[in-house]
């Protein structure tokens, strides 16, 4: 209960943000009008429709016909003595091909044909309204209604509707578009329009955004009276992830917002300027498990939700001879999020100590500066570095784990690696008999900037010792800098970033001359 009041509360807050105008997703079918319908259709080429005018005459082999034909709704026209021909579909430089070779199936071969449709001429039709730049422009009666609107710059987003254009003739509505089934389906009723029409946008009706785990991010309009939850749902497509959605807008003049599963919007009336953000807010069953190092077969793992180590190692198969058990642990993001922000919070820190240092003299100022320049640069490599978010697992621990979660099984190892400062970073074969002295030799020894008495060693299982400990097979040796400054408090926190990062990352960072 707790978490949903926390996960309603997240969302309440995150939709009383501002939206940029930039951020907001563009109208519903906006991407119909880029210039691809602008171009006018060749009249020769476009095939006859329904309600087309053709000049049709024909003479010799018993026939004499010369008269003006409609196109009827089945797409026929009426010749004498040979009924209803079929012309809808076919090219206009294509028809008189057509037709002889329907006479000719009829049994007059010898007939001559001439076909003169008469609606292929220009037309100038006006496009006005909601359109972004209103005028007179000029096509073929069978061009598109888009390509129309595609002239005049397509639908004004602002004010334009895409659902409620009218053809005029006359002073008379002869047909309603709505573009909305042309760009989900494809499909768009056929008009014959003819010289002196007028196209009518309309003005935009009521929208509602919608954003989020959705597969149609855009802002949708609806016809008056038809803003539901169930109709914004059809025409976003939340994707099956999608749990909650977050509904925000304004009732009665002040602001409103909620919080609900996607099935309960389905019952809501949705107003003009809503906006849903479809959220995934539903945790699944199942975690999905890694594994990495001496391990065979399968190397990822999917469990239920809760499952414990111990739940996972026994269907983990390893490599007795290879896997050491005892140093086994864990690598999990939640950690490396933290270890990052601590290092992050360290280092900004430090930077506030280097800007803030004071100076007594000139020549101290110039040093502090040139300090603080160096530190910036330290800085800027530091932020880089990405912790691995290592669990060290102590005696039987059997911790629950998490999504993502990786389980490291290390291999057995006979060497230790020193690194960091020292003269030749290098694995050295390891032995019983030697000490930390002893491996620094066989690494060339100490550099000049090197920390003597601040030497970390890393064992397998992710756990760090000091440089008094034993070293075991495994072990890596790391170094750390020596931090010079006049300042106490930049020592300190430089020698923090140091160990932080050296810690979460098993490496050194390189330290500036300060």
């Amino acid at each position: 209960m707790k978490a949903c009041f926390l996960a309603a509360l997240l969302a309440a807050l995150l939709t009383a943000l501002p939206v940029r105008a930039a951020d907001a997703p563009a109208p519903f079918a906006a991407n119909l009008f880029q210039g691809n319908f602008a171009g006018k259709d060749a009249g020769d080429t476009a095939a006859l429709i329904p309600g087309d005018r053709v000049l049709v005459r024909l003479w010799g082999g018993g026939l004499q016909v010369d008269d003006t034909m409609t196109v009827d709704s089945a797409g026929n026209i009426a010749l004498p003595e040979l009924g209803s021909v079929p012309v809808a579909g076919i090219a206009r430089d294509t028809l008189v091909d057509s037709l002889k070779s329907k006479l000719a199936a009829a049994g007059h071969p010898d007939s001559q044909v001439y076909v003169a449709p008469l609606d292929g001429r220009s037309v100038s039709v006006f496009v006005t309204g909601g359109v972004r730049k209103p005028g007179r422009y000029s096509g073929t009666p069978t061009d598109p209604v888009l390509g129309f609107l595609d002239r005049a710059g397509g639908i004004d987003a602002a004010r334009g509707s895409y659902r409620n254009i009218t053809l005029v003739r006359n002073g008379a509505v002869v047909e309603r578009f709505d573009l909305y089934p042309f760009a989900r389906k494809g499909t768009l009723p056929q008009a014959r329009l003819r010289d002196g029409d007028t196209l009518v946008v309309g003005e935009r009706g009521p929208c509602v955004t919608a954003s989020g785990a959705v597969r149609t991010p855009a802002r949708f309009e609806f016809p008056q009276g038809k803003a539901t939850g169930a109709a914004l749902l059809e025409l976003a497509e939340p994707e099956s992830r999608a749990s909650h959605a977050a509904l925000r807008g304004t009732r009665n003049g002040a602001p409103y917002s909620t919080y609900l599963p996607v099935q309960e919007l389905r019952g809501l009336t949705l107003a003009d300027g809503d906006s849903v953000n479809f959220l995934a807010d539903k945790t699944g069953d199942t975690i999905m498990i890694s594994v990495e190092g001496a391990a065979r077969g399968a190397s990822r793992f999917p469990v239920r939700r809760g499952a414990r180590l111990r739940d996972v190692l026994a269907y983990v198969a390893v490599e007795p001879d290879r896997a050491n058990l005892e140093a086994l642990h864990l690598k999990r993001a939640s950690v490396a999020a933290r270890q990052k922000r601590a290092i992050a919070d360290s280092l900004r820190r430090l930077e506030e100590a280097s800007l803030t240092a004071s100076s007594g003299s000139t020549e101290e100022s110039s040093i502090r500066a040139k300090e603080a320049e160096m530190i910036a640069r330290f800085v800027e490599r530091a932020k880089s570095a990405e912790p691995e978010g290592i669990v060290v697992l102590e005696g039987e621990a059997n911790i629950a784990l998490e999504d993502g979660d990786v389980i490291v099984i290390p291999e057995k190892s006979d060497v230790v690696l020193v690194s960091g400062e020292v003269m030749v970073p290098q694995a050295l074969v390891w032995s019983g008999k030697k000490d930390l002295s002893d491996y620094v030799r066989g690494a060339g020894g100490y550099t000049a900037r090197a920390d003597e008495g601040n030497v970390l060693i890393l064992r397998q299982n992710g756990a760090v010792a000091r440089d008094g400990d034993d070293i075991l097979p495994g072990d890596q040796v790391l170094v750390l800098p020596r931090v010079q400054s006049k300042s106490m408090q930049i020592i300190k926190d430089i020698s923090q970033v140091l160990m932080q990062v050296t810690v979460s990352t098993r490496m050194v960072l390189g330290l500036p001359s300060l």
